[in-house]
């Protein structure tokens, strides 16, 4: 039987990710080991793996060479990326790794990273296709009060919500514009918030699109989220991903109000409420199972509808020999 090994970079604390190709391989019947990596051995994640390796970290000019390595030791069939600094240099290298190791990397064209990666060219993109964003407040406009409170400020190249800010006033204005490095700001835009989970195949066809009304978040990523099949986000992102062509697992934040629909931001990976799109039934890491065994797919909405899903933290206790002394 043809075993279907998986990489997971940067592991961290997707246990919910681990176990969810676990299952699915399971459920198919094939022949897989989950092979973790990270730069810490106090990565929880690591410890659900089959196996685990550590590896330099991504600035580290052998680490491309290291994937490569690891995936011919390991026999790797896929490499899944899971935090926004891998994704430029695995596009870049994607073809390099494919070639002497045949792993494939569940990761877009560098166009489409370059677009979601950098703030500013995620504004200029999604506006010139048509789409709707929040008001970019430019520094002529800052610096003429051509402003109206609230407004909303970000890093250029930020992830994970952090140093992300509603601006209530002048003085909250200045005082994060110094803080914040590279800082974007915005028109500040009340509405339901949405995850919308995105899976594509490797040729950017659409399988899945599953919007996840967000109840609460917890650092930046959602605890606590609601399945809704909303026909008008869902065709709105249909449109938007058959213009930009991603591949793979993508994860779109919006909102949507009175006014239409506005995008906050692209990531071009899993993200970390993924699990929940998962459970639903809209599981990408089935499909990209079925992928790699030459199955053709097709977009599909079977997935449940209006379900709460809540995460939580789990505890877990490791032998202090099991870290530090190998």
């Amino acid at each position: 039987m043809k075993k279907y090994n998986i990489m997971i970079l940067n592991v961290g604390r997707r246990v919910e990710l681990v176990k969810a190709f676990r299952n699915a391989a399971i459920d198919l019947n094939i022949n897989s080991d989950i092979i973790g990596t990270d730069i810490s051995k106090l990565a929880p994640a690591i410890y659900f793996c089959d196996k685990y390796y550590k590896l330099p970290k991504i600035s580290s000019s052998d680490y491309i060479e290291k994937i490569i390595e690891l995936s011919i030791k390991e026999n790797i069939s896929l490499i899944i990326p899971t935090i926004d600094t891998d994704l430029t240099k695995l596009s870049k290298n994607r073809n390099k790794i494919f070639e002497k190791s045949k792993a494939k990397v569940m990761v877009s064209d560098l166009n489409v990273i370059n677009i979601c990666r950098d703030k500013f060219k995620t504004q200029k993109y999604i506006e010139s296709i048509g789409f709707k964003m929040p008001k970019l407040i430019t520094d002529k406009e800052i610096m003429n009060g051509n402003y109206s409170f609230p407004l909303f400020i970000k890093p250029k190249s930020g992830s994970s919500s952090q140093n992300t800010y509603k601006i209530k006033n002048k003085y909250e204005l200045d005082l994060y514009k110094n803080i914040i490095e590279n800082p974007i700001i915005q028109d500040f835009i009340d509405g339901d918030e949405y995850s919308v989970d995105v899976f594509l195949d490797f040729d950017s066809k659409i399988i899945s699109i599953v919007p996840r009304l967000r109840i609460s978040t917890r650092s930046g990523e959602i605890s606590k989220g609601l399945v809704i099949k909303d026909k008008k986000i869902i065709e709105y992102i249909m449109n938007l991903m058959n213009i930009l062509k991603p591949v793979g697992q993508i994860t779109v934040q919006l909102i949507k109000n009175e006014n239409g629909i506005f995008i906050i931001e692209i990531n071009p990976r899993f993200g970390g409420g993924s699990p929940m799109s998962i459970m639903a039934g809209a599981n990408s890491c089935k499909n990209l199972f079925y992928i790699l065994m030459k199955k053709s797919l097709q977009y599909s909405d079977d997935y449940e509808n209006e379900i709460i899903f809540l995460r939580y933290d789990e505890t877990m206790k490791l032998k202090k020999s099991k870290v530090y002394n190998d």
